[in-house]
């Protein structure tokens, strides 16, 4: 008589480990190349949907490719920041879709020239300024009725060593930055009783296109990469992230409170 009892079950499989970002919204500037790029991805591996910013279409596109491959998603947004008629469609158009923005990335930023201050081209000057500052605050002044309609927003801005050691030649980026960083931290205070958490990075020498330009003697394999701090800028995007106003230095993993006048 033949055997018709089945084989014992196979054990059920494990249920996946839910995303840390899942079902969150991410707007990442400068998402083409180096920091944006390796943030954009990340942040998408870990589920969030990543609304990638950045000047030129065919690197977005290749983002694209890259963030579908790992399973994740985003929307491309070609835009040049200095468009802040743009920026505030942004804002707009991302309310019609989704209602509120859970995470912003403020990682787009320009050098300009390294040279002593009186031989500064004003159209040069005003360029950084532009990008890196009031770029941002065109961002935060689109973004932020958005930011606070999420039960946990999460804003990260790009800084700089630069910003407080003043180097000589340095000039509009040091500037810049010290600028950016009182933009953060004041929009940190205003923040304070809101579900809003704001941080400042400072990534130290990284191996990305900007620091080239301006260390070109310098061997770009005794450096970090963008890919390093990734993660990092997924854990200050998280919800369980709680410190605000405060910087992420990415060369020594610790948190920097700026002093504060007596």
């Amino acid at each position: 008589m033949a055997d018709t009892s089945l084989p014992p079950a196979s054990p059920a499989p494990e249920p996946l480990a839910p995303k840390p970002l899942a079902e969150r919204i991410a707007v990442v500037t400068g998402a083409s190349r180096g920091i944006g790029r390796a943030a954009a991805l990340a942040l998408a591996e870990a589920g969030a949907h990543v609304i990638a910013v950045a000047r030129t279409q065919g690197a977005l596109e290749e983002l694209d490719d890259a963030v579908r491959a790992a399973g994740g998603s985003a929307t491309l947004v070609p835009l040049d920041l200095r468009d802040y008629d743009a920026i505030d469609r942004l804002g707009g158009a991302i309310h019609e879709r989704w209602g509120r923005l859970d995470i912003l990335v403020g990682n787009a930023g320009v050098l300009g020239a390294l040279m002593p201050l009186g031989h500064i081209d004003p159209k040069v000057w005003a360029s950084v300024m532009d990008v890196n500052v009031t770029a941002n605050w065109r961002l935060i002044r689109s973004l932020d009725p958005l930011l606070r309609r999420s039960e946990a927003g999460r804003a990260v801005f790009v800084t700089s060593g630069a910003a407080s050691s003043c180097r000589a030649y340095w000039g509009p980026y040091a500037v810049s930055k010290a600028a950016l960083e009182a933009l953060v931290r004041t929009y940190a205070a205003e923040t304070a009783t809101t579900p809003v958490r704001t941080m400042l990075l400072n990534p130290g020498p990284l191996r990305t296109a900007m620091r080239k330009a301006a260390m070109p003697g310098e061997d770009p394999e005794t450096l970090r990469t963008p890919e390093d701090l990734a993660p990092h800028i997924v854990r200050l995007a998280s919800p369980d992230w709680t410190e605000s106003g405060t910087i992420f230095d990415f060369p020594t993993g610790r948190v920097l409170t700026p002093q504060k006048p007596a």
